[in-house]
């Protein structure tokens, strides 16, 4: 398909706010890591936006703007001394523990955002469009294999090398206890109990809390300091 000429959209906006806040942040920061590769994603969704590669365009950026939305918020909320979700917290108390590893990092910000944002974001997104998640079954599958491409660049770049990385090495054990794409699975089944959920009230905002709680329990894991 051609290249479409180039129209401003939320996700544009939404770019332009993660350029901004990795200007501010230390390189090391944790928060940082997160948002450089977070970032690269999102500049991709853009351009293929631009380039028409969307069947449904309304709806990708609906979704992708609602997703990234709720990032932005916790980095918001943290930055002003609030309380983030719970999912976010682990990430932004050991954003600056010398233990940690890049890595660690950047799957704890993957894992907070596809467990719990994902999510919140679609029903966020159904809302918007007056649809039901079966109808962005589709853009969730294809904003799912930029997310796949978001892990594989992780472990390109901030993974150590083959001679550093032995199997008796504990981040060897703790990066293979999480799937990006057992994430992504739990994400959708999440996102459709919460859709069935919406007039539910008090047990709807119950199954949020735990959903958050959980991931949060899993961020704290893979954050776990493996050297001084």
């Amino acid at each position: 398909m051609a290249q479409s000429e180039h129209f401003s959209t939320p996700v544009d906006a939404v770019v332009s706010r993660m350029r901004a806040l990795g200007a501010t942040l230390p390189e090391r920061d944790g928060v940082a890591v997160f948002n450089r590769v977070y970032l690269t994603v999102t500049e991709e969704v853009d351009r293929r936006l631009d380039a028409g590669e969307f069947p449904d365009p309304h709806a990708a950026i609906a979704l992708d703007a609602r997703f990234a939305e709720r990032y932005l918020a916790a980095v918001g909320a943290a930055a002003a001394d609030h309380r983030p979700p719970a999912c976010w917290r682990p990430l932004f108390q050991l954003r600056g523990h010398p233990g940690v590893r890049p890595v660690q990092f950047a799957l704890a910000g993957i894992n907070a955002h596809i467990g719990h944002d994902l999510a919140l974001a679609v029903v966020d997104a159904c809302r918007t469009l007056d649809c039901e998640p079966p109808d962005l079954e589709d853009e969730f599958d294809q904003v799912g294999v930029l997310l796949d491409s978001l892990e594989e660049r992780v472990r390109e770049d901030l993974m150590p090398g083959p001679d550093l990385l032995q199997i008796a090495d504990p981040l060897t054990h703790l990066l293979g206890c999480w799937s990006l794409e057992r994430a992504r699975d739990a994400a959708w089944s999440a996102a459709r109990a919460l859709w069935a959920l919406r007039h539910c009230g008090d047990v709807a905002e119950e199954f949020t809390a735990r959903l958050d709680a959980a991931v949060g329990f899993a961020g704290r894991m893979l954050l776990t300091p493996l050297a001084d």
